[in-house]
């Protein structure tokens, strides 16, 4: 369990009814984005309130009568998926700054200049968020939220998602090292291990990772691997 110190207020009205639980604010988020958490791992207390600040409990009749059972898990469940967190400013402030963050991540990983195809920096992405006054929902999935951000930042930056493919051929003393690497920037098409012992293949990865795909095999090969762009 979470301790009294660390836990905020979920709440949810329901039937004219207020029911507040104690939980952890980072894993309540999680679970309210769709992670896989442990709900009971995320109480403070093993209770359903109607005042939590006042230790008040929610009585087992308007438990039964608002989610059809009494059992604080399922309960807390609901009030998590479809309340609302009562989080400090700070709380508050931390949270939107890692969404933004991870927000920039993705799109700084998958986006290109159509103008010249490189990869926007995440510090350029970042600052047009902010003169574009993009909205950012700190309990909204990450993923929910990029496709709204992308549109709002077209009119200040030319910016969109752009797959590119390559062709790779990694020499025999360097493919079982590189292989590894490599499947974790993309996905791997036509591989094939050739009788010399090296590795052939096509990977399409995200464009915005263009430079990080040639940084890694050259490093990995001691630059002995061949990359050639097909699309």
């Amino acid at each position: 369990m979470v301790s009294l110190d660390e836990a905020v207020i979920a709440r949810l009205e329901r039937g004219g009814e207020r029911f507040e639980i104690l939980v952890d604010p980072e894993g309540a988020k999680k679970l309210k984005e769709g992670d896989d958490v442990d709900v009971e791992s995320l109480l403070a207390a093993d209770a359903v309130f109607s005042d939590a600040r006042k230790g008040e409990r929610a009585s087992e009749s308007s438990l039964v009568k608002s989610f059809g059972t009494d059992e604080v898990g399922p309960i807390s469940l609901e009030i998590i998926k479809r309340g609302e967190l009562q989080l400090t400013l700070e709380q508050r402030k931390k949270m939107l700054e890692e969404t933004k963050r991870r927000i920039v991540s993705i799109i700084a990983k998958n986006a290109i200049n159509p103008q010249n195809h490189l990869p926007h920096p995440a510090t350029r992405i970042e600052r047009a968020m902010d003169e574009a006054r993009v909205h950012i929902d700190p309990f909204k999935r990450v993923e929910d939220q990029v496709q709204d951000v992308l549109k709002a930042l077209r009119p200040i930056l030319p910016i969109r998602f752009e797959t590119l493919t390559f062709r790779i051929k990694i020499p025999a003393k360097s493919a079982g090292r590189c292989y590894g690497k490599i499947r974790a920037l993309g996905e791997i098409r036509n591989e094939s291990w050739l009788s010399d012992g090296s590795w052939s293949g096509t990977i399409e990865i995200a464009a915005g990772m263009r430079s990080e795909l040639f940084d890694l095999v050259q490093s990995a090969s001691g630059g002995e691997a061949e990359v050639e762009q097909v699309t």
